[in-house]
């Protein structure tokens, strides 16, 4: 895959940089029955805004935000129908989450990261679909259990709406 510029990389980080602080922003404060609820699923704590950004924000204490990052980017790749968006998108995820080189790189089995370069040639917005799975149930398995254990859910789910970064 060609490597872009550092200027070209510069803006496509500070452009992502914007969009998920605005996501952040965006996302009201978790209700006491949202809080409860996502401990009955990691489907519901995934579907909820708040929720998400309150485990990103857990799985930024256990090092692993890239997996939150990686699923969010392949969820704004499916919403996207340009063309060149689409392969522009592709090549950003592809160069920020898949390449060996890079410091936020996921973990995924080889047949996947195979797959991958294969629809490169060619990306779509279902390119990382089988990536962007096993990230999830890499998530719901191993980060799940322990946010539901942690003292940033416990505190919210004792303390109302309150999140760490209001501290």
């Amino acid at each position: 895959l060609p490597v872009r510029n550092e200027e070209e990389r510069r803006r496509r980080r500070k452009r992502i940089s914007q969009d998920t602080k605005m996501e952040t922003r965006q996302n009201p404060r978790p209700s006491a029955e949202e809080i409860r609820l996502w401990s009955q699923s990691f489907d519901k704590l995934m579907r909820n805004p708040a929720g998400r950004n309150v485990f990103r924000e857990f799985l930024r204490t256990e090092y692993s935000e890239e997996n939150m990052l990686f699923w969010l980017a392949c969820e704004d790749l499916k919403q996207e129908i340009n063309k060149s968006a689409i392969e522009e998108k592709a090549l950003s995820i592809y160069e920020d989450y898949i390449s060996i080189l890079s410091p936020k790189e996921v973990s995924l089995d080889a047949r996947v990261r195979e797959v991958i370069n294969k629809k490169m040639q060619n990306p779509t917005t279902q390119s990382f679909e089988d990536a962007q799975l096993q990230i999830y149930t890499l998530m719901h398995r191993d980060s799940y259990p322990r946010f539901l254990s942690s003292s940033i859910y416990r505190s919210l789910l004792h303390g109302g709406s309150r999140t760490s970064s209001e501290s």
